[in-house]
C-alpha cells in the first residue's frame, strides 16, 4: 500500500533532515572560510596603510564581511549539501529501500524541503537584522578608504547628485531631513561644459536656504591656484532628500525602511524600479533555498550501479547554477525597468520550481 502521508516516518524524516542540514552547514563553513581568507588578503593592505589601523580593524572587517558572505552563499551551500546528501543516499541504496517501502519521490524530499523552508525563514531574519547593517557599514568604511567613520545606523556612502551643471559628491551622508550631515564633500563646478573649479570640504550641515561647508579648499582650474577658507555657504536650494534618496541600495535597507524609501522616491518623481525589484527579492532570494533540494534531486533517483550518479549530480549542480545566473540576469533587467519588478524577482523562482518538478516526475516515472 502506498503511504499517502506527506512526510515519511518520524525517524526517517529526522535522519534525512539531519543528513541534509549537516552537509549544507559543512559546505557553508568551508566555502565562507576560503572566500573570507581570499577577501581579507586583498583588502588587508588597504586597511593597514591607514594610520592608526591595526589588527583590531582587520578583525572588524572580518566581522562585517562574514554576514555578507553567509547571506550570499547560503543558497549555493544548500544546493551542494543536498547533492552530497542525495548522492550518499543513492550510493548506499537507501533511496531504493525508501521507494520499496512505498514512499514517493516527494515524500523522500519532504523532510529536506521542510528544513530548507526553515533555513529560508532564518536567512530572511538574518538579512534584516544583521546583513543590512554590515553592508551599510562596510560599504561606508571602504568608500572612506578605511578611515574612521561616524557610528551612525543610517549612514550612506559615495553619494552623487547634480546641481544644475555642477556635480556634487559626498563620501558619507548621515541623518534624515533637517538632521542630514555630509562628510567629504566635493563640488565639481562646471561652466560651459568645462571644469572651472573643484571645491572640497571636510563636512557640511544645513543652514537656511543652503549648506554650510567647513574647512573649504578651492582649486581654480583657470588660474591654477588653490585657496582655503574656514567656511562657506553653497548648494543653495538643494534639499536634504536629494542626498538621502540619491542612493537607495536594497541591500542596505531593511524591508520596512526600503518600502518607505520607495514611497519617498515616488513622491519625489524619481525612478523606483531598482528599489521595488530589491524589495520583492528580499522575499524571493531567501526562498531560493527551498528550490535547491528539488533541483538536486536528480542525484537521488536511479540505480547507483548504473554508474551515472556523478552525471546526475552534475545535472543537479548545473540546474542550480542556471537558477543563480537566471536570477541575477532577471534582477538586472528589473533594475533598469526592462522587466516589471515583481516579475524580475519571482520569474526565475517559479520557472525553476516548474523545471524541478518536471524533472522529478520524469525520473519517478
Amino acid at each position: 500500500m502506498i503511504n499517502l502521508d506527506f512526510m515519511p516516518s518520524r525517524q526517517l524524516a529526522l535522519y534525512a533532515a539531519k543528513l541534509f542540514l549537516t552537509r549544507s552547514l559543512a559546505v557553508l563553513v568551508a566555502l565562507v572560510l576560503v572566500l573570507m581568507t581570499l577577501d581579507l588578503l586583498g583588502e588587508s593592505s588597504k586597511i593597514l596603510k591607514v594610520p592608526g589601523n591595526g589588527e583590531a580593524e582587520l578583525w572588524r572587517y572580518v566581522s562585517l564581511r562574514l554576514p555578507l558572505l553567509i547571506s550570499r552563499f547560503l543558497p549555493f551551500s544548500v544546493l551542494l549539501g543536498a547533492l552530497i546528501a542525495f548522492a550518499g543516499l543513492n550510493q548506499h541504496s537507501e533511496v531504493v529501500s525508501m521507494k520499496a517501502a512505498g514512499l514517493s519521490a516527494h515524500q523522500i524530499l519532504a523532510p529536506m524541503i521542510a528544513v530548507s523552508l526553515g533555513i529560508a525563514v532564518a536567512l530572511f531574519i538574518f538579512n534584516e537584522t544583521v546583513v543590512i547593517q554590515s553592508a551599510r557599514t562596510v560599504d561606508a568604511w571602504s568608500d572612506a578608504e578605511y578611515e574612521p567613520i561616524p557610528p551612525q545606523s543610517d549612514i550612506l556612502s559615495n553619494v552623487w547628485i547634480r546641481d544644475g551643471s555642477d556635480l556634487v559628491r559626498a563620501k558619507l551622508v548621515g541623518g534624515r531631513n533637517t538632521t542630514t550631515q555630509l562628510r567629504g564633500v566635493t563640488i565639481y563646478d562646471r561652466e560651459n561644459g568645462a571644469l572651472a573649479r573643484v571645491i572640497d570640504a571636510d563636512r557640511a550641515e544645513q543652514v537656511p536656504g543652503g549648506w554650510q561647508f567647513h574647512n573649504v579648499r578651492t582649486y581654480d582650474a583657470g588660474m591654477n591656484i588653490m585657496t582655503r577658507r574656514p567656511e562657506m555657504t553653497g548648494l543653495l536650494g538643494v534639499e536634504p532628500s536629494r542626498f538621502t534618496l540619491a542612493k537607495v541600495d536594497p541591500t542596505e535597507r531593511d524591508f520596512v525602511a526600503l518600502r518607505e524609501a520607495i514611497a519617498d522616491l515616488q513622491m519625489a518623481g524619481r525612478p523606483t524600479e531598482e528599489a521595488r525589484t530589491g524589495w520583492w527579492h528580499k522575499i524571493s532570494g531567501p526562498l531560493s533555498t527551498v528550490l535547491m533540494p528539488l533541483l538536486a534531486a536528480t542525484a537521488a533517483f536511479g540505480l547507483a550501479r548504473s554508474g551515472k550518479v556523478l552525471l546526475r549530480a552534475t545535472i543537479g549542480m548545473a540546474l542550480g547554477f542556471a537558477y543563480f545566473v537566471a536570477d541575477n540576469f532577471s534582477i538586472a533587467l528589473g533594475n533598469i525597468g526592462a522587466y516589471p519588478p515583481f516579475l524580475a524577482a519571482w520569474a526565475p523562482f517559479f520557472l525553476f520550481l516548474l523545471i524541478g518538478e518536471l524533472v522529478l516526475v520524469r525520473q519517478e516515472e
